[in-house]
């Protein structure tokens, strides 16, 4: 698990680019051209957020909050703009964006943790 986190921390703003890129894409691709995926939407859409949010808050504890901010406000955005490109914006779509991202940054905030105590041993 050690390499991983030390690549996401080191690479964190590449990763978060690589994460932000398809999650735009995606959210602003024609709704009648999407493939059938399992699961919910609200279940894509935590995920999604989620990771994201996860090497930002690796990497950038001290500013995490401020990033998650800038990307609820992002998230906000493109549910405002879903409806020109034959989407549908939903205020539960950035409630569930909201609890993603709150979701990484506490997945974040255990791995390292973890990694810290297995530093001290």
């Amino acid at each position: 698990m050690k390499p991983f986190l030390d690549f996401v921390q080191s690479h964190w703003l590449l990763v978060t680019v690589a994460i932000l890129l398809p999650i735009t894409v995606l959210s602003l691709y024609p709704a009648d051209s999407l493939p059938s995926v399992p699961g919910t939407d609200k279940t894509h859409h935590f995920i999604a957020y989620g990771v994201l949010a996860f090497p930002i808050a690796l990497a950038r504890p001290e500013r995490w909050l401020l990033l998650i901010v800038g990307l609820l406000m992002y998230s906000g955005i493109i549910e405002l703009i879903q409806p020109y490109v034959n989407r549908y914006g939903e205020w539960l779509d950035l409630g569930a964006n909201g609890l993603g991202l709150i979701g990484g940054v506490l997945i974040a905030a255990v791995a390292r943790s973890i990694v810290q105590k297995e530093q001290s041993l």
